[in-house]
């Protein structure tokens, strides 16, 4: 089933969980990886399409995005997010609609979605952890660990790239550890890195650097709502206080854009808190039951990777179904293919890194993995799955 509207397709208590339940996100109209694409089309950018045909097109393009969150977290908090709160119309081209991140929810995933241009299945981050078919061991996508060439990995250019080759001026202002990181390479290079410590230069600088030329695109970066999000959970103090602050950086942002900019400001997921229990955290490395026939256990807590070992794929999708069908969409790679999980199209590169089965979850549940993944496992806010709370963000627009 793939959304005619963002919002519309989740229901409250989705049953039955058969695989065409799951809410595909907005591919080729309304997801992360049409972004780019729009804004640099409506600059005169050749080879992109105004896929988002409700954004007017502007000279000047900044994107803030802001790790972690969602659509549903600003509506939740008026109160400390005023600012974000009052730009909820605009959201969308002011259709006042969020937009989908894609498959999985998670930040290697959509931010090379946002800097490429493309859905996972062509970029082939489909996942925080997932198996590398060369090596047969799982690669952290996020981190980079171990080490593959990334170029190899993501071998496609990115929006930034294509703009600066077309004589946009382009900019990433962000902090300076993320310069040289592989994933920064593959997904958002292209024109000049400004690397800040302090969120307010950034914000600063993302505005000098917007009005630096006639036609600009300019990325701008935050990660600590998403950290006190995992750690603490999003009903702390510790994540309103981030929000807070964060809601403050928009404003102070928005208040220096040059004529005829336009700034957006989305993020790569939503989030969603589990609780502690053994009904909402499922153990895999105490379930002998979910182990068996596994070679590999890919994926974060609700969007997982399973891979069988040889032989054994169609006992362990029977399986997971069995144990977890009421609370999990469980389905095979090929299915998962084949409903447009991870977008209209999956490279052949990219088929072997996708689990023989993947699970999302569709209930306040993850499967964690206490041994193998105990800071994974302890976190309190999670993401991944195709659930509103973790699909939808927000795409607010300002305009001097």
């Amino acid at each position: 089933m793939v959304l005619s509207t963002p919002q519309s397709a989740w229901p409250d208590d989705p049953a039955p969980l058969a695989v065409g339940t799951a809410p595909v996100p907005a591919y080729g109209r309304a997801s992360l990886a049409d972004l780019l694409p729009t804004l640099v089309a409506g600059q005169g950018v050749a080879g992109y399409e105004r896929l988002m045909a409700e954004l007017t097109p502007a000279d000047r393009n900044c994107v803030f995005l802001i790790d972690g969150l969602g659509w549903q977290q600003i509506k939740d908090h008026p109160d400390e997010a005023p600012y974000l709160t009052s730009l909820l119309a605009s959201s969308r081209g002011a259709t006042g609609q969020p937009i989908t991140v894609g498959f999985p929810a998670t930040t290697a995933t959509s931010l090379a979605s946002v800097g490429t241009g493309l859905a996972p299945g062509l970029h082939g981050l489909p996942g925080y952890m997932v198996r590398d078919p060369a090596s047969g061991r799982l690669m952290n996508q996020l981190r980079w660990k171990p080490y593959t060439d990334p170029r190899c990995w993501q071998p496609y250019p990115t929006v930034f790239q294509r703009a600066h080759e077309a004589g946009v001026h382009t900019a990433q202002v962000s902090s300076p550890i993320f310069e040289h990181t592989p994933l920064t390479e593959i997904a958002l290079s292209g024109g000049t890195f400004h690397g800040r410590l302090s969120a307010e230069e950034r914000m600063d600088l993302a505005a000098e650097q917007l009005g630096a030329a006639d036609r600009s695109l300019v990325y701008t970066y935050y990660s600590e709502v998403d950290g006190k999000g995992h750690r603490f959970g999003i009903d702390s103090d510790a994540w309103r206080g981030q929000l807070m602050y964060v809601d403050r950086l928009v404003q102070r942002l928005a208040e220096q854009l040059p004529p005829r900019s336009a700034l957006y400001v989305t993020a790569d997921h939503g989030m969603i808190d589990i609780p502690f229990d053994e009904e909402s955290r499922i153990d895999f490395d105490e379930d002998w039951e979910l182990r068996a026939g596994v070679a590999l256990l890919g994926g974060e807590g609700r969007a997982r990777h399973v891979y069988a070992v040889p032989g054994a794929q169609s006992d362990v999708l029977a399986v997971w179904r069995e144990v977890l069908g009421d609370r999990f969409w469980v389905a095979s790679r090929e299915e998962a293919v084949a409903a447009g999980w991870f977008g209209p199209r999956v490279d052949e590169r990219v088929t072997g890194r996708i689990g023989d089965v993947v699970a999302a979850a569709c209930a306040d549940v993850a499967i964690t993995a206490s041994v193998n993944e105990p800071n994974e496992s302890a976190m309190v806010g999670m993401h991944g799955s195709m659930t509103a709370t973790e699909q939808l963000v927000p795409l607010l627009e300002v305009r001097p």
